[in-house]
């Protein structure tokens, strides 16, 4: 079946509702906006396969069916409203600057509660906390992670995933269909052009908190967020969660971005026989430069306390993760105790990485280094950001 056939937008609805059980997505209707938008994308621009038609529609339904659980869990348990999301932690920065790992380790923390990949893959039921570790659901999106990895033999080295490891925030907004996961995922110009400058993130962020409540209605706790992409639309996360406290990472964005390009390039290759990887850096460059000086300039607003921001430049924590994890700790006035600092000691010498050097250079990207370099200057200068030499 061709992607028009396929990726009917009515159609996907309706068969997200015969696979939920339910028709109500809920009063605000403001993300069927967002799902034409990436539809259209999808079937004219993104260069689809046959197996990435199907690809491409798995990924539709499920964040249209996880909607409708929302919802109707939400409906019946209208105490989920009230509940209050307390001092989350959100990890943000560019990608490929030492989130994940940073995300991971901290994630070790028993005081911490991160959004497990299992259970924002298959929100419903809620939670329990007598299965949280052992729920059928683990073994089925374990599943899908490893069939993933043998359709695009490479990606867990490039990005390490799986059912009990923390997820990120987009994989949730993806029920908004305003969320960077799918232009990542898939070559779509016109809806990542309209995700940066145009779409209105506000009701993504509602939609995660509704996400975020619906999860601790089942298992609760201090949430450990990460994403990204929340450095484009930090004045939203922080009118969502004011109370939030941030870390930023913080990396020379060249190097960021020809890691990217060579990450999504991969991604790509697996809903598309023709993925672009020059294309991919292009968008990359243009998503942090317009990141980065908007980040600038929120914290420039004064709109973010200092005291609930802490930096951590990715040089430092590669050299050093305990010396930058016990300075967050500290920055955050949290307390970290010996056992915590051991468990993620264990976690680190079973995950060590490769390094990652050898899967990009920044050559590949076709992008003109001085005048990226000037565009991110700026930002290099503010955070002591140190040039790195190009790989």
């Amino acid at each position: 079946m061709s992607a028009g056939e396929r990726l009917v937008p009515d159609r996907l609805i309706e068969q997200a509702c015969g696979l939920a059980g339910k028709d109500d997505f809920g009063e605000d209707q403001t993300w069927r906006d967002g799902l034409e938008r990436l539809v259209h994308d999808l079937i004219n621009e993104a260069r689809l396969s046959d197996l990435g038609v199907e690809i491409a529609a798995a990924d539709v339904l499920m964040a249209l069916a996880n909607r409708l659980h929302i919802t109707g869990w939400r409906s019946a348990h209208p105490e989920v409203a009230e509940q209050q999301i307390c001092q989350p932690i959100v990890i943000v920065g560019q990608p490929r600057t030492g989130t994940t790992i940073l995300y991971d380790l901290l994630a070790q923390d028993p005081q911490l509660r991160p959004p497990l990949t299992w259970e924002v893959d298959r929100p419903f039921p809620v939670p329990d906390p007598a299965t949280y570790r052992t729920d059928p659901r683990i073994a089925e999106t374990q599943a899908s992670i490893d069939l993933a990895e043998q359709l695009m033999p490479g990606f867990q080295t490039f990005h390490p995933m799986g059912a009990l490891v923390g997820q990120e925030c987009v994989r949730m907004t993806a029920g908004q269909f305003c969320s960077m996961i799918f232009s990542v995922q898939y070559r779509l110009p016109n809806y990542y052009k309209w995700l940066l400058y145009d779409a209105d993130h506000r009701e993504a962020y509602r939609y995660h908190r509704k996400f975020l409540q619906h999860l601790q209605s089942g298992v609760s706790g201090q949430w450990l967020l990460k994403s990204p992409a929340h450095l484009w639309q930090l004045d939203l996360l922080v009118r969502e969660y004011p109370d939030a406290l941030i870390v930023q990472t913080h990396r020379d964005p060249l190097n960021v971005i020809s890691s990217v390009s060579a990450l999504t390039a991969h991604l790509r290759r697996m809903a598309s026989d023709d993925p672009g990887i020059q294309e991919a850096a292009a968008q990359s460059r243009e998503e942090i430069v317009v990141g980065l000086e908007r980040e600038m300039k929120f914290r420039d607003s004064g709109a973010l306390p200092p005291g609930r921001v802490v930096d951590v430049r990715f040089a430092d924590f590669m050299r050093d993760p305990f010396a930058t994890i016990r300075d967050i700790y500290d920055k955050l006035d949290r307390e970290l105790p010996a056992s915590t600092e051991q468990r993620m000691r264990d976690y680190l010498a079973s995950h060590p990485g490769d390094g990652g050097g050898s899967r990009y250079t920044w050559a590949d990207t076709g992008l003109d280094a001085a005048a990226v370099r000037d565009q991110v200057a700026a930002y290099q200068d503010r955070y002591g950001v140190p040039t790195e030499t190009l790989k």
